[in-house]
């Protein structure tokens, strides 16, 4: 896999499409997220290997695009020293530690929590509060399971919509105190975003 990862590198270096210079991430207008950006977004939020069609559908972008997007983007993390990579399997995306760093994420992690159900958990710190339904969309089915183990260890709180059949889903207090996160932490002024 890393001999055939190097090769299309080297070929992209060869057909100038990329240099063997240091990453340099283009300037963007404000406002505005580029190709490699989005995809990078959507495979953390994803929290699972995606195909091209997969990506392609939810980047609503070209295919080709999207492929040179992916090809960027994988350029972008060969070229950096950083934690993560974006690996390709059997025709499947997925942005994943890097080897050799498992050991020190387990000594880091507070709690025994799958990888998926923690940036499932992210997510939810970053939304604050969500609706079940629209976490599903977020991450896919599988968030059923990460609700359950995040419940089982007390790090999130559901509760039944008042009108509706889905659940708000809430970070609890376990959280806050486990990951030193303030409850305000993030939080918007409103006259200051009009």
């Amino acid at each position: 896999m890393q001999i055939e990862y190097n090769r299309v590198i080297l070929g992209l270096i060869e057909e100038g499409i990329i240099t063997n210079e240091p990453f340099q991430i283009p300037k963007i207008q404000e406002g505005t997220v580029s190709l490699p950006s989005k995809l990078e977004a959507i495979l953390y939020l994803k929290g699972r290997p995606l195909s091209l069609r997969e990506l392609t559908e939810l980047a609503q972008e070209p295919s080709n695009l999207v492929e040179q997007g992916l090809l960027t983007l994988m350029a972008s993390y060969a070229q950096r020293d950083s934690a993560l990579d974006v690996q390709e399997n059997k025709g499947k995306y997925s942005l994943q530690l890097r080897g050799g760093l498992g050991d020190l994420v387990k000594n880091l992690l507070p709690v025994d929590l799958s990888v998926a159900s923690l940036r499932t958990l992210a997510t939810i710190a970053l939304k604050k509060r969500i609706l079940q339904s629209d976490l599903v969309d977020l991450r896919g089915s599988g968030v059923y399971d990460h609700i359950r183990e995040l419940i089982e260890h007390d790090f999130i709180e559901r509760k039944r919509q008042s009108e509706g059949r889905s659940y708000w889903i809430t970070l609890s207090e376990k959280f806050h105190r486990t990951f030193s996160v303030l409850t305000d932490v993030g939080s918007i002024d409103s006259t200051k975003a009009a």
